[in-house]
């Protein structure tokens, strides 16, 4: 192994530590009781909060339970339901089709295979990881969202600036069996310390061992607005 992957594997294993002992309850944030809840609300995710995606679908899922559902329900029905979220119009007609797919094609069942889920429209790699992992217990990869773009490079992980390109920087430093945890680790740490603009350096647990609080980072520490998925 060279030197600067077993140097990045080491910083790895130092973050995991800390985050494991300063996150315990650390997990997934979406309110979800179905494979198709969970295919949902990751969809109405993108480029949204969690906390109004949850508010969103406690009524959407009342009214919308199979696959069969929002295949019959037509887009301006399906975005007026999802209204608050971010670009409701799009993930309306994302739903109505997704739920044509599903039926047409999967028994109205979500799938279980990186290739068939991102056939769907509105999931890329980061949507069906969330599903594989979350719904099927399948951990093919590693979830790349903007707090995990946004901490890898500040904590001098990766240099890489694109989602998948930062999973695969991950995927050869990161141990298999802390893949899915490690996502929901550095999301904790991305709402409570390493925000996007002003991160609280001063009270970080991870300050000592973090390249960018020294200031000796080759990363762009400024950039607010990271590369989205």
């Amino acid at each position: 192994m060279g030197t600067a992957l077993a140097d990045r594997e080491t910083q790895v294993q130092a973050v995991l530590d800390r985050l494991y002992e300063t996150y315990p309850d650390s997990g997934i944030s979406l309110q979800f009781s179905t494979r198709l809840e969970l295919l949902v609300a990751v969809v109405l995710s993108a480029q949204c909060t969690d906390e109004r995606v949850n508010e969103v679908t406690q009524e959407l899922f009342e009214t919308y339970q199979t696959a069969e559902d929002y295949a019959d329900a037509t887009d301006e029905e399906l975005a007026e339901a999802i209204y608050g979220v971010t670009f409701h119009n799009n993930k309306g007609g994302y739903l109505s089709e997704t739920g044509e797919i599903l039926v047409a094609e999967h028994d109205g069942e979500v799938p279980d295979t990186m290739s068939e889920l991102t056939d769907l429209p509105g999931v890329g790699r980061k949507t069906a990881n969330v599903v594989l992992q979350h719904g099927h217990d399948v951990v093919e990869g590693i979830v790349v969202d903007t707090h995990v773009q946004r901490l890898t490079r500040r904590l001098g992980i990766t240099e890489a600036e694109r989602p998948p390109a930062i999973e695969t920087d991950l995927q050869p430093i990161v141990p298999e069996d802390d893949w899915k945890m490690l996502t929901h680790l550095l999301i904790s740490h991305g709402r409570e310390r390493c925000t996007a603009r002003n991160p609280d350096c001063e009270a970080c647990e991870l300050a000592d061992i973090c390249p960018s609080e020294r200031g000796d980072a080759e990363v762009d520490l400024a950039s607010g607005e990271p590369w989205e998925a």
